[in-house]
């Protein structure tokens, strides 16, 4: 544990530190992403003070969530398949990823179903690479007023990876570009659009000094990943 706070501490005061030299709030948000750590990794996290964690998978947090503390809240981070969607809206409080309409849809008849209300974010491919998730960006404002019918589902913000490049100083135009983004659809939609979930481990003070509303942190928090992937049993209930 003494490890793990160590660490939160550290990626702490370099946000505050990316914050000061932007002359920004710090109202930046931690999603823990704990993508093959198990239950006893998570309740170190939550001790350590964090409250959000994010999973890329719905079958590793299916397996995963029950087994963890309640008061967690969870987020998807990683590639929602349509067929998975059912459960996605029953195992998390928000969607990062979303990445066309019509996955827009579906998440909107399955809250109905569900009796929920879903927050999201829209994946766009600021970089255009073939090989990554993600809306273009000229589509957002469309996908953004074509929404305006859907009314389980709230667009709170948009999501971007960019290429990684050894320099983190590559990483910055492209979130430079979702930041505008943003602005752009907020002035023609009229949408508040005020989450911008960019960053992760290796750029996350690039992400917050362009305007970072939520960083997605594995690594630099919990370590390095474990290379067996999470089994679900868990070496005790909690």
């Amino acid at each position: 544990m003494k490890d793990f706070a160590e660490r939160l501490e550290s990626v702490r005061g370099r946000v505050s530190a990316a914050c000061a030299r932007v002359k920004r709030e710090e109202d930046v948000k931690i999603v823990a992403v704990t993508k093959t750590f198990d239950s006893e990794d998570v309740r170190v996290a939550v001790e350590c003070g964090l409250t959000v964690m994010g999973e890329s998978k719905v079958q590793e947090a299916r397996q995963k969530i029950p087994l963890c503390p309640g008061s967690i809240e969870w987020h998807m981070i990683g590639h929602l398949q349509k067929n998975k969607v059912k459960n996605a809206v029953q195992l998390f409080r928000m969607i990062h990823s979303v990445d066309s309409f019509e996955l827009l849809e579906v998440i909107d008849t399955a809250c109905k179903d569900a009796g929920v209300e879903m927050p999201v974010c829209l994946e766009v491919n600021v970089s255009g690479e073939g090989s990554k998730f993600g809306m273009a960006p000229e589509n957002i404002g469309n996908v953004i007023e074509r929404s305006e019918t859907l009314l389980n589902v709230s667009i709170e913000g948009l999501m971007t990876i960019p290429p990684f490049t050894e320099d983190v100083e590559g990483a910055r135009p492209y979130f430079r570009r979702l930041r505008e983004l943003r602005d752009e659809c907020r002035s023609r939609t009229g949408v508040d659009l005020k989450e911008l979930s960019m960053g992760m481990s290796h750029d996350f003070e690039v992400a917050v000094e362009e305007g970072a509303t939520y960083i997605r942190l594995g690594s630099v928090l919990f370590g390095e990943r474990k290379k067996k992937a999470f089994s679900g049993v868990a070496v005790e209930e909690l």
